[in-house]
């Protein structure tokens, strides 16, 4: 008789729900509430969405007897950010429907939506179904949107890039038909590129099922789900596609990065690398950030088994009882990279190569206006935070809708919260620009450095984890900041600089030069020493700096790189060289009086 796992409340919830199933339809349907119950709150989750409240008015209603004004996030799924100029001007139109009148560009190539009311629930994920998109798999614990580069560059390398992408979130995405008979009354789209094969009635075909260990006593090979099993994943579960000499997407913060390998525009196979992850919690040492770190060389056509292998072996091997340490990144971290790889040649059958050598990481540009190589242009436009919305002196909003609609261009969602706008003839540019400006809608050459790599996550109001602010403060911020980086001459250098609400790290805020991580309602974690090219992890120098003090905290860092760097060194580049201790050193001797400052 196989162990027995003593599996979490969530496990239990999987489990029990039915392939995801679950009692979600009745209770969304039941508008006498506008609560959800424990199990549909866990189970909505793999449909897309979070069920939360309005933080910002919590307390004064309490004060007043009222309930809490909730609400509910959804999220898309959209492989490799990649939409048309008539799903955008859709989406658009549901973001006033349903929503709040914005979207949010998500860091991982995709819209979510807030502020949506249970009512609406049901026909915007219909509506969201009938654009050809979808929202199974945008949050869960399966396998999430899978990314890709977003430059809609015409060569085979990038073409390549993308038929990975799309191949694999047809191939991994979850196989119950629970979805569409919850949010769609049982309709299938048939024509949404990436709906899932139908499984085989006696199961995968090839390989084992999921883990003995996971399933009740007798029970074989699962039909319904032959991958994921009926407890799926024991955590999230990240894909990032992308070759090295472009890491524009963190590919090393996903569980498996995949990094396609070219001679020229030939390709000849993957390194795989396991094992990333962002999410930790203050305080608790056996959570923690991680790069992924190479296992494993993959031939073309083991792209798919190997793949599945990883799945796999997080599935079997994730902790199901504790969530706090259920990411494959502990699994790598406390087994190590040997034993993966042991492990993986085990699902396949084979003895696999060692990962073969690899180009330095590098980032390229997709902000500005580039060529896209056959003859027309794309232009990449920053969005503070992502989010798309009119706000005083910059109608964001309304000037890509009017620009999408008078032009027809397709779209892609970038890792860094921007949206490029793709096949611009040479003849359309100054209009286009011109037009955008005419907005409000700053561009490149409009933004210092360091503000074209900022990152931040949603925070308040809509997110129940924040513990303090991030998108709502990140333009003032960026604003001191820019203050003391052009009092040092250091205005136009390459900066990754990202800010997190709380530790779950959705901002990916333990890579880049630096993380500003909130701690309390007015105080945030201070990280340096990360690289620009998503390669190394920052550390922490300050735990608790007031909100008003982190510029101040900064100024001593860059006065110390300005004077002793080595030429164009990227600043955490320069904190990794001398030393984050030693940074850390210099900024306390001229912080004297801050009690934060130790």
């Amino acid at each position: 008789m196989a162990e027995t796992i003593k599996l979490s409340k969530a496990e239990t919830i999987k489990r029990e729900s039915g392939y995801l199933k679950g009692n979600i339809a009745a209770e969304m349907a039941d508008l006498s509430s506008a609560e959800v119950s424990d199990a549909t709150y866990e189970l909505l989750k793999f449909h897309g969405s979070y069920f939360g409240y309005d933080r910002d008015s919590a307390t004064e209603r309490k004060q007043h007897g009222l309930d809490k004004e909730y609400e509910f996030m959804v999220r898309m799924k959209c492989p490799g950010g990649r939409l048309t100029a008539a799903q955008y001007i859709a989406l658009d139109a549901l973001s006033d429907k349903y929503a709040n009148g914005s979207m949010r560009i998500t860091t991982r190539e995709t819209f979510q939506f807030h502020c949506i009311k249970k009512v609406g629930m049901k026909p915007l994920i219909a509506d969201i179904n009938h654009l050809l998109l979808s929202t199974l798999g945008g949050c869960g614990d399966v396998t999430r949107n899978i990314m890709t580069c977003p430059a809609p560059i015409k060569d085979n390398i990038h073409a390549k890039l993308e038929a990975d992408c799309f191949l694999l979130a047809k191939h991994c995405a979850p196989k119950t038909s629970s979805y569409y008979e919850v949010w769609m009354d049982g309709e299938k789209v048939a024509n949404y590129p990436f709906n899932p094969e139908e499984p085989s009635p006696t199961g995968r075909g090839q390989g084992e099922g999921p883990h003995p260990n996971l399933l009740p006593e007798g029970e074989g090979v699962d039909a319904i789900e032959p991958l994921y099993g009926t407890t799926y994943m024991p955590r999230k579960f990240k894909i990032g596609v992308i070759t090295p000499e472009d890491n524009c997407i963190d590919v090393l913060t996903h569980d498996l990065a995949i990094l396609s390998l070219f001679n020229g525009q030939e390709h000849y196979g993957y390194n795989f690398a396991l094992g990333g992850g962002m999410g930790m919690k203050h305080n608790t040492p056996k959570t923690f950030p991680r790069v992924a770190t190479p296992v494993m060389f993959v031939p073309p056509e083991l792209f798919i088994p190997a793949t599945e292998a990883v799945i796999k072996l997080q599935r079997d091997h994730g902790d199901r009882g504790d969530r706090q340490h259920a990411r494959l990144k502990y699994v790598i971290a406390e087994k190590g990279e040997a034993w993966a790889k042991e492990t993986l040649e085990g699902y396949l059958g084979r003895t696999m190569d060692a990962p073969k050598p690899m180009s330095t990481f590098t980032v390229e540009e997709h902000t500005g206006w580039h060529e896209q190589g056959d003859g027309k242009w794309f232009l990449g436009v920053p969005i503070s935070s992502g989010r798309i919305v009119d706000r005083e002196g910059a109608a964001i909003r309304t000037g890509l809708r009017a620009v999408i609609m008078d032009y027809g261009m397709d779209l892609r969602l970038t890792a860094d919260q921007n949206i490029i706008l793709c096949d611009i003839e040479t003849a359309e540019k100054p209009a286009i620009e011109k037009h955008l400006r005419d907005h409000g809608i700053l561009l490149r050459e409009d933004l210092a450095q360091a503000s074209l790599n900022v990152l931040a996550c949603v925070a308040y109001p809509t997110c129940g984890k924040a513990l303090a602010e991030a998108e709502r403060v990140t333009l003032p911020l960026m604003s001191d900041i820019e203050k003391v980086l052009e009092r040092q001459g250091m205005i136009d250098e390459h900066m990754a600089i990202r800010i997190a609400g709380c530790p779950n790290g959705c901002s990916r805020p333990y890579g880049g030069d630096i993380g500003i991580v909130g701690r309390t309602p007015d105080t945030y974690a201070l990280y340096i020493g990360g690289d620009y090219e998503g390669t190394r992890l920052n550390e922490k120098v300050f735990d608790k700096v007031p909100y008003a003090s982190l510029p101040q905290a900064l100024e001593p860092m860059f006065t110390l790189w300005r004077e002793k760097r080595e030429p164009g060194e990227a600043f955490g580049n320069f904190c990794h060289r001398v030393g984050v201790a030693s940074v850390k050193q210099a900024a306390v001797d001229q912080l004297t009086g801050n009690d934060w400052a130790k």
